[in-house]
């Protein structure tokens, strides 16, 4: 018999980028007594991972747990970059209603668009928080018809139309029912939670069913399932049935129970319906895997996970600098690191190349594999990876498909023309346009292969004003070849360091990827050409000294700063004879011949 589980809230919540999720949730974890009165916490709890702090981005999704008036709110953070949508899709199913969090300047972004329209298909209630309410240009009501027309635009019931709003100021701690009424703590924010998230659903007497949702991993204690109880009580030493999502079953043992509390998991005996829990014992739990009673099967909806859409070869190092920078520069290793990664991060697609040279890792985007490579440098690893290339499938009548995403750009009514002629040359073909007096709303179809490097060119062409974001949509009819970088590259034809002297003449020629003093090698990239064609220049050139040079001939050299690529900037640069090459203190770029004869013979091939 199903029954409401008062004394539980599944709450997720959705935000965008910089709108005050993460600084939120550390309130609310103050508001409910989780920290001592003097006890030392970093700032924006939930995005513990270093990567998450430096792009201010939530890349893994995370549960914690707070006690309110005898009641366990579980609050499960959700990414809000596409890239990590597999994330999104799967989180939002452990829960009964959403905090949408929005900037009261801002109002609503495009990346809420997307986790938000998943949360509204789900039936999920939404509370909004208006955050940033003591700014001095905030506009909360406005910001509330934002929403109101967001929500109408994808397609909300009338019953999630009539949404509660709260105002809230997460850096001063404080939420209001009215951003005037004075209230100076977080207690209407989580009465809301109580009184608009419906409790759980579930038959606590029923059969066990929990589905995985998300995995862990521990290096102790191997893999963890953590998903919602729908029905029944877990004990731990429980003998269940795992129903894998192809159908295949086998038995196993629960050996340990935890619950999500405060800040981490708490271990119990056993554990209730409607609760989130995580479980140890299912070996090779995976995502959408159903943990039921043996003598009871419960059968559930499968959960889709997203296809990657690109994919992208690692080697090991084979850059004559190779072991300076690094610590761990061997095949081996990096081929360990990258199965061990296959362990516990279930969006990624990893497998090793029939002839061994390297590891193919297919995930969502370069976002998404750029994170992989930034954990992996921080750990002292040396490697190089070639250029991103999209998964492409077939049809059932062997026509070649490749992934296809849905962009928006939002862009200043100034831009907009600049912003349309960038997207159609990398083959977007519009598909909406709204604006209002000052902000215009574009919104493309757009071949995956279409959006690398595209954030850098939109941006340049709209001086930094237009916001770009894109999503897998579906795989849909190859759209032909696609032009590449225009530009060739400057190669240098030595090893040895750069030199001033050199640079300054080949300014001229070029932009310029190398400082004087910069380590380079034969076949590495130091620039890129003003003409189309590839050139290989001396970086080591130094001036030659006459005995009738006056000591006022020389010209003072006076270098352009060299540009610097982030690792995505890199991924996106590089053509298909080209490689990056990644270690803890450098991204070099380079060809994948390093010698010009090599290369020579291969073109004629």
């Amino acid at each position: 018999m199903t029954t409401t589980q008062d004394n539980i809230r599944n709450v997720a919540i959705i935000a965008h980028v910089d709108h005050g999720k993460t600084t939120l949730v550390d309130r609310l974890l103050w508001a409910s007594h989780v920290f001592r009165e003097n006890q030392q916490v970093a700032e924006r709890v939930l995005d513990s991972n270093d990567q998450e702090r430096e792009r201010g981005i939530t890349i893994l999704s995370k549960n914690i747990s707070i006690h309110y008036k005898g009641v366990k709110i579980n609050v499960i953070d959700t990414p809000g970059h596409a890239d990590f949508g597999g994330e999104v899709e799967r989180v939002l199913n452990m829960a009964d209603g959403a905090l949408l969090i929005v900037d009261a300047y801002e109002g609503p972004k495009p990346q809420t668009r997307f986790v938000l329209s998943h949360a509204l298909e789900r039936g999920l209630r939404i509370v909004v928080v208006v955050n940033k309410i003591d700014r001095p240009n905030a506009d909360p009501e406005g910001a509330v018809d934002k929403v109101f027309d967001l929500m109408v635009e994808l397609g909300a019931s009338d019953e999630q139309l009539d949404f509660p709003v709260i105002y809230a100021s997460a850096v001063n701690g404080y939420a209001r029912l009215d951003p005037n009424d004075g209230n100076m703590d977080m207690v209407p924010l989580l009465d809301a939670i109580l009184e608009e998230v419906p409790a759980p659903e579930a038959d606590a007497e029923g059969p066990v069913a929990l589905q995985v949702c998300t995995v862990d991993h521990s290096s102790y204690e191997g893999r963890i399932g953590v998903g919602r109880l729908h029905s029944g009580t877990l004990h731990e030493k429980d003998q269940v049935l795992v129903v894998k999502a192809d159908g295949g079953q086998y038995s196993a043992q629960i050996r340990k129970v935890y619950t999500f509390e405060n800040l981490g998991k708490a271990e119990v005996p056993e554990a209730h319906a409607g609760d989130i829990v995580a479980v140890i014992g299912v070996e090779d739990a995976d995502i959408g895997d159903i943990i039921t009673d043996p003598e009871n099967p419960v059968s559930m909806e499968p959960i889709a996970v997203e296809e990657p859409t690109m994919a992208i070869v690692f080697e090991a190092s084979t850059s004559p600098l190779v072991g300076r920078e690094g610590e761990i520069v061997g095949g081996r290793q990096l081929k360990e690191r990258l199965l061990r990664e296959k362990e516990s991060n279930i969006s990624m697609r990893i497998t090793e190349l029939e002839d061994r040279s390297g590891i193919e890792v297919a995930g969502r985007g370069v976002l998404h594999l750029s994170v992989l490579m930034e954990t992996m440098r921080r750990e002292g690893f040396e490697f190089q990876v070639g250029r991103p290339q999209v998964v492409y499938k077939k049809d059932a009548q062997g026509n070649k498909l490749e992934p296809i995403e849905e962009a928006t750009v939002d862009v200043p009514n100034d831009y907009s023309g600049k912003a349309i002629e960038v997207m159609g040359t990398a083959g977007g073909i519009m598909e909406d346009m709204a604006s209002d007096e000052t902000m215009t709303h574009l919104t493309f179809r757009i071949p995956s292969r279409g959006t690398m490097g595209l954030k850098t060119r939109v941006l340049n062409a709209t001086h930094g004003e237009a916001v770009l974001f894109h999503h897998f949509k579906e795989y849909g009819p190859y759209s032909g070849e696609m032009a590449g970088r225009k530009n060739g590259a400057m190669i240098a034809m030595s090893t040895g360091k750069a030199v001033a002297y050199a640079l300054d003449t080949l300014q001229e020629r070029g932009r310029l990827f190398v400082g004087p003093g910069d380590e380079c090698y034969e076949g590495m990239i130091v620039g890129e050409s003003a003409k189309d064609a590839d050139m290989v220049v001396n970086v080591e050139k130094t001036k030659n000294l006459g005995n009738q040079r006056s000591s006022t001939a020389d010209k003072a050299i006076q270098l352009t700063p060299p540009i610097t690529f982030t690792l995505e900037e890199a991924l996106e640069y590089i053509q298909d004879d080209e490689l990056v090459e990644i270690t803890p203190q450098s991204i070099r770029l380079r060809k994948r011949l390093l010698s010009a004869v090599d290369r020579k013979k291969a073109a004629k091939k």
